[in-house]
């Protein structure tokens, strides 16, 4: 069956759609050579393509709901609006795919590549993407909310206005990202690296960066309210007027940080360091300096 089912599907997706109302099996296109054939609008969903090959192919507004693309090859392939929600994607690769406002919610995307992919406006809420390299990626305005995302690569991607509501981007790397008005509401950033990372005005309130490096990150403006800074390096940081009511900053390295204008009262400041810290108008009404 196929490879009748790859025959079919490389007549397009007019044929594929009857083909397939014929037919009520789940359609095994594993190790199948699909490339830049247009499928737009196809009806794939619950499709196996693990292995296949479908660099460059248009997906646009095709339904691949439960699809399976593990070690399956999309770089460069369209897949705007198209539905992908519960697809499994380990250890495959989509490297610059578009992915502009497609649904995949529920997927498990880990250890793929996708770096240079666009996702702008997408939903990736509830995704399991633990490993993967989303490197220079697009991802202004995208849902990733409850995302898991530890030990992912993000470094250089746009990730302005963001919703990353209590994702999990423990161990990440953020490096030089974009995350300028992003919605970080505990969002979990143990141990990442966000170094040189742009966080300008952005929502962390209640947010966990302990032991995160924050070396030269900007947070101009940001609400980083009950965020827990425990042991986090912000050597450097720009933390200009931004609001840290109630923050755990416990061991937390501000040396050479500017802190001007920023409100730091009812925050835990045991044993946090501010050597060479601009400290002008900064306030520490109610803050614990000793256990």
């Amino acid at each position: 069956m196929g490879v009748r089912a790859e025959e079919v599907l490389r007549l397009g997706a007019v044929a594929w759609l009857d083909w397939r109302g014929n037919h009520s099996e789940v359609p095994d296109l594993s190790d199948a050579q699909l490339r830049k054939l247009n499928l737009r609008g196809a009806d794939l969903h619950g499709v196996n393509f693990r292995r296949s090959n479908l660099q460059g192919t248009k997906l646009i507004a095709a339904n691949l709901t439960g699809a399976n693309f593990n070690n399956g090859i999309l770089d460069g392939a369209d897949l705007m609006d198209a539905n992908l929600s519960s697809i499994e994607m380990i250890n495959g690769s989509a490297k610059g795919a578009s992915f502009r406002r497609s649904n995949l919610t529920d997927a498990t995307l880990m250890g793929s590549d996708f770096s240079e992919a666009d996702f702008q406006g997408a939903d990736l809420s509830a995704v399991n993407a633990i490993g993967i390299n989303l490197s220079s990626a697009k991802l202004r305005g995208a849902n990733l909310d409850r995302t898991k995302l530890d030990r992912a690569t993000l470094s250089y991607a746009d990730l302005n206005e963001a919703n990353l509501a209590g994702a999990d981007l423990s161990q990440a790397s953020l490096v030089e990202t974009e995350l300028g008005s992003a919605h970080l509401y505990r969002t979990n950033l143990t141990r990442a690296r966000l170094n040189r990372a742009h966080l300008v005005n952005v929502y962390a309130v209640l947010a966990n960066l302990a032991g995160a490096n924050l070396t030269s990150a900007d947070l101009a403006w940001s609400n980083l309210a009950k965020t827990n800074f425990t042991k986090a390096i912000l050597h450097a940081t720009n933390l200009r007027g931004a609001n840290l009511i109630g923050a755990n900053l416990a061991g937390a390295d501000f040396s050479d940080a500017n802190l001007t204008g920023a409100n730091l009262s009812y925050t835990n400041l045991h044993n946090a360091i501010f050597d060479r810290a601009n400290l002008t108008d900064t306030l520490f009404t109610g803050a614990i300096r000793s256990s």
